[in-house]
């Protein structure tokens, strides 16, 4: 009996092009210029296998963290060591002082709207994003806290908008799916 070999090529072949992205050579420089981000973003857009989306996902937020400049890279790693310990205004000095010495780089933005959102300060927090967006427009975790802030503002609609949007790039972004999906229904029984 022969065996159809496409079945397994259809699953092993994502995950073989994300590792080997992953293994190309790091520029000294990364961010949200990398030329290695459009090939991640075609993977995670097409990838029907999880693994192999969560594997484009990973190489793309260790991509979008890492600035290439050892003083900004410290200031993020700190960073986020105080956004973990909840030491939330901390965290927002530490990447304010990215955006200030390097306002070019995204996750610098992205980062301060996170530690904003999770201090309670939505409107610092989308300004935030906006900035993110400006210089990614691509960032779905950006555009999934744009969701977030609208859920907590009470705006479906929005929400909705915005997690739609984020299953647009990357579509098994963990969580997005059933958000829509929900909010989807809750905006149906209304309408109804």
């Amino acid at each position: 009996m022969a065996v159809n070999p496409m079945p397994f090529l259809s699953l092993f072949l994502p995950l073989f092009g994300a590792a080997m992205l992953a293994l190309l050579p790091s520029p000294a420089w990364a961010d949200q210029t990398d030329v290695r981000l459009d090939g991640l973003f075609d993977l995670l857009a097409t990838s029907s296998g999880r693994p192999a989306a969560q594997a484009a996902e990973a190489e793309i937020w260790r991509i979008w963290v890492a600035s290439g400049r050892e003083e900004i890279d410290a200031l993020m790693a700190e960073g986020l060591v105080a956004m973990n310990d909840q030491r939330f205004e901390d965290a927002i000095d530490l990447f304010g002082q990215i955006t200030r010495r390097a306002p070019e780089f995204a996750e610098g933005w992205n980062k301060r709207a996170t530690a904003y959102y999770l201090n309670d300060d939505h409107v610092a927090s989308v300004r935030d994003i906006q900035t993110t967006l400006a210089l990614e427009p691509r960032h779905f975790g950006a555009i999934s806290g744009m969701g977030l802030i609208f859920l907590r503002r009470g705006d479906e609609e929005g929400a909705l908008a915005a997690f739609e949007a984020v299953l647009a790039i990357h579509p098994g972004a963990p969580g997005a799916r059933q958000r829509v999906e929900e909010l989807r229904k809750r905006l149906g029984e209304r309408g109804a």
